[in-house]
């Protein structure tokens, strides 16, 4: 992780670069609707190095090309065999091949797009041009913080990751509650779901009372008023209320969101209680209570059956548990 331009980050920093940068992000964009993100899709590189399949010497790399991307030169090693003409980029680690030279940089060219698009979407995220030369984990604080808001979802992951590793250096705590806050980044439910994640292992992150009551307020204020369940970030909130948060505090503010005005909130809430009970077996009897309460007067025909058969599914000590209820405008 590095240092952000020779300053030493702090967690109220954090939390004001944050603000800054959503600032920037609205003006830039124009629009604070929630973007409905795609699911994840895993990047791979290098790929496999297709000379290896042709058995192309380490010697037969004599000549020279290169080609453009995006305002870049990229030097390209060149080998030729009965197979065709090999190409190979060091700086992109990456090869290709064709029956020329030219078709050979062409195709090398088209094949590094995936990591051309990769590197581009990182520094749009960062709002700078061009593509991101570097690697993640060298970003400032700050700028780990903003990658979770990529809308490329592999890209905020690793970035999520990075911060993981931090955790018990809570530089990022008060940063991720302020991520879970946030109402105006158009591509906040992809950080939100990476900082719900995070909090999974909520003690590292917030090891003491007041970060963790602090931590759980953002949670269900989240869900009280939960626009959509894009990225299932409201559904991830449940389950981190309902099974990682120590003591009771997770229980509480589950059993308030049930009446939650949004029904995304309200849906996750009664899924969530699931959990508590699958850590706390106590908690049984009062759980499947406060869920049959709350399925006979839901007004919601589908929320008020979800509560009711996920009630007897807990009574019964079920290991699984009704399916959630989808709603028409999700299909």
């Amino acid at each position: 992780m590095g240092s952000g331009e020779g300053r030493t980050a702090t967690a109220a920093s954090l939390v004001e670069a944050l603000r800054s940068y959503i600032d920037e992000t609205v003006r830039i964009t124009g629009s604070t609707e929630a973007v409905r993100p795609g699911h994840r899709v895993k990047f791979h590189w290098p790929p496999h190095p297709v000379s290896y399949e042709f058995h192309i010497s380490p010697t037969a790399w004599s000549e020279r090309a290169h080609f453009e991307a995006y305002g870049d030169t990229f030097a390209v090693e060149v080998a030729r065999s009965s197979h065709g003409v090999f190409g190979r980029s060091p700086e992109l680690w990456h090869e290709d091949r064709g029956d020329t030279v030219e078709e050979m940089l062409s195709n090398l060219r088209a094949s590094a797009e995936p990591l051309f698009a990769r590197q581009l979407a990182i520094n749009r995220t960062l709002n700078r041009k061009g593509r991101f030369k570097g690697h993640v984990r060298e970003l400032p604080p700050e700028d780990l913080i903003k990658l979770l808001y990529c809308e490329d979802r592999d890209v905020a992951n690793e970035g999520r990751i990075e911060l993981e590793t931090h955790a018990s250096s809570r530089l990022f705590t008060d940063a991720l509650i302020e991520v879970l806050r946030d109402k105006r980044h158009p591509h906040r439910r992809i950080a939100q779901w990476c900082a719900l994640d995070l909090f999974e292992d909520l003690p590292s992150f917030c090891p003491d009372e007041a970060s963790r009551s602090e931590a759980v307020r953002a949670i269900e204020a989240f869900l009280w008023d939960a626009e959509d369940d894009y990225a299932r970030a409201a559904f991830k909130a449940g389950v981190v209320l309902g099974g990682h948060v120590p003591g009771d505090q997770g229980e509480i503010a589950l059993l308030r969101c049930l009446d939650a005005p949004s029904r995304y909130g309200s849906r996750s809430a009664i899924h969530g209680l699931f959990h508590v009970v699958e850590w706390r077996p106590d908690r049984r009897a009062d759980v499947v209570a406060a869920l049959r309460t709350h399925g006979e007067r839901e007004g919601d025909e589908q929320l008020s059956k979800f509560a009711l058969r996920l009630a007897d599914d807990i009574e019964s000590g079920a290991f699984d548990h009704v399916a959630e209820p989808v709603f028409p405008e999700e299909g």
